[in-house]
């Protein structure tokens, strides 16, 4: 980028900045900008010229932006969400909140969650709404930087492991987390099957059939590393992206499958479904909430993650009609 006279710069530019590439779309920033295109054109070649890169360029029905849009952006996002904070903060009042929040997880974690969080919700914000998209990655850093989800919760060890180490570098890291409970994973069979009720050998389990439950698709999970680390392997016949999919398909199948304990209640299927304990040490499987810095000091957002560490303290109750 050009050396850049920072006291000549129009700020305003940097706000359109932010919208176009938040929205990807030169009418749809327009809109939200109570400005014409031509006029969100003309501030974009302004700041290309002051900055001295071309930021976006067209692609299909929207804009892609440059390697350089893409790094300065977080800054800018950041500073103008700061500015408006400062002068003008925000209150949260539940009882006439209007909010829609979006939460990515998988069904497993759904299961534990949504009833409680939604007893929570008609009880104390009965005009809020909430979103739950599947979470399909171990890192969903990504969805939260582009606003996509508000809150992220799931297992992110490789996540987690990388803030730890950038805190010890940066005092204000990018993502916080606040652990919500620990997991226990057990190996499920469908009652019939012919190790039900029987004690499962590390042999026994690596000569049986799997079915993995995978987000990404990869056919290598958790229980594989932990394998892998003793020099042992299991075959896996069957991918699966969703926890419940797996239960179902080994109530009916001679398939093992690893589910959370807490999810076999949540399925339906409990008494189709035999549990035992695996066969061998995996890591601490924790359940994390994580979020864009941002949102930390959002009203809104600090309701959002009470309530959210509440319902993992209420848990899934089975029965209530």
């Amino acid at each position: 980028m050009n050396n850049l006279n920072f006291r000549t710069l129009d700020l305003n530019l940097l706000r359109v900045f932010d919208e176009v590439m938040t929205e990807r779309n030169l009418t749809r920033a327009a809109n939200n900008l109570s400005m014409t295109q031509p006029a969100v054109s003309n501030a974009l070649r302004r700041l290309r010229e002051a900055l001295g890169d071309e930021l976006v360029r067209r692609s299909g029905y929207g804009v892609e932006p440059t390697a350089a849009a893409l790094a300065l952006w977080p800054t800018v996002r950041d500073a103008l969400h700061m500015l408006r904070e400062s002068l003008a903060p925000g209150t949260f009042d539940p009882t006439s909140a209007r909010n829609a929040f979006v939460l990515a997880m998988a069904d497993a974690t759904a299961a534990k969650l949504i009833p409680g969080l939604m007893d929570l919700f008609e009880s104390e914000a009965p005009g809020a709404n909430l979103r739950v998209l599947p979470l399909t990655t171990r890192d969903p850093r990504e969805l939260l930087e582009t606003g996509t989800a508000d809150l992220a919760i799931g297992h992110f060890p490789g996540v987690l492991a990388e803030l730890g180490a950038l805190h010890l570098q940066e005092h204000n890291p990018h993502f916080h987390h606040q652990r919500l409970y620990d997991g226990e994973y057990v190996v499920v069979m469908r009652r019939g099957h012919p190790l039900a009720g029987k004690p499962l050998s590390l042999d026994t389990y690596c000569s049986a059939r799997h079915l993995l439950v995978s987000f990404s698709g990869r056919p290598f999970g958790f229980v594989d590393e932990a394998l892998a680390a003793v020099s042992r392997q299991r075959r896996v016949v069957l991918t699966v992206n969703q926890f419940f999919t797996a239960g179902r398909v080994v109530a009916t199948t001679d398939l093992l499958t690893v589910l959370p304990r807490h999810f076999v209640g949540a399925t339906g299927m409990e008494h189709e479904l035999a549990l035992c304990d695996l066969p061998l040490q995996v890591p601490a499987v924790h359940v994390d909430s994580l979020w864009h810095r941002q949102a930390t000091q959002n009203t809104a957002h600090r309701w959002l993650r009470e309530k959210v560490a509440r319902a993992a303290t209420i848990g899934f109750r089975p029965g209530k009609a």
